[in-house]
């Protein structure tokens, strides 16, 4: 049954509604704890045991977002300094000629290194360039020939990296064809090659998706194609 008692004081005024009991002045309201809209100790620990665990959520998704992009530039990356890497290679490959002694144009063909002579900075002395892979990495070295008659000496060699991340692993980097488009098995016959098919396996991570990229493009020698 609803009832309401009103208790004057002084300066105080006291409601009693069935069990609750409100004390109010013109200063100040003292609440009633029976009311339903108060937050009672076991609502505030689930409110903040809630919001830690979206937080947490939050949280761990910019984390793992975060890392997923850096892993997702870093191969993009990779791919992009191995795209020029071979597009260097190709260029400079089309262009071999003979060596400032008069050799041939081809120094050594093996499946992943690749030696030539090359006039690659234009200055109409050839230089020796050897395209090789060594420890998941693409590098060039460059050798000027010096003295009088040339001469190419090999502690003069320059050697750069290129590109990281190149897994070909025992997979061919170089394979050399002759003029008819065959395959030249043996390597000894260099003078046979017309044709190079380059070939760069790159992944920054072998034990993450989305795997590897994979790059091939051909060089043709011009100097040597008619003869």
């Amino acid at each position: 049954m609803f009832q309401l008692k009103v208790l004057k004081f002084k300066g105080f005024k006291i409601k009693k509604l069935n069990n609750s009991i409100k004390i109010q002045n013109s200063k100040f309201k003292i609440i009633n704890m029976n009311d339903s809209k108060a937050f009672t100790l076991i609502e505030t620990v689930v409110a903040i045991g809630l919001s830690t665990l979206v937080l947490g959520a939050v949280f761990g998704f910019v984390y793992y977002f975060y890392r997923t992009s850096g892993y997702n530039l870093s191969q993009i990356g990779a791919v992009n300094s191995a795209r020029k890497g071979m597009e260097t290679m190709v260029r400079e490959i089309r262009e071999a000629t003979y060596s400032d002694e008069g050799a041939y144009s081809i120094k050594q063909a093996q499946n992943q290194s690749f030696t030539f002579y090359s006039d690659i900075d234009k200055d109409l002395n050839v230089e020796r360039v050897r395209y090789f892979l060594e420890d998941n990495s693409l590098k060039k070295g460059v050798l000027k020939a010096s003295g009088d008659p040339p001469q190419y000496q090999e502690e003069n060699e320059e050697v750069r990296i290129l590109s990281h991340d190149v897994r070909n692993g025992d997979e061919a980097v170089f394979k050399y064809y002759d003029k008819d488009n065959n395959l030249v098995a043996d390597l000894e016959r260099y003078t046979d090659i017309r044709l190079i098919e380059i070939k760069l396996v790159v992944n920054t991570d072998p034990n993450r998706p989305p795997g590897e990229f994979t790059l091939i493009s051909n060089a043709q020698f011009r100097n040597l194609k008619e003869e």
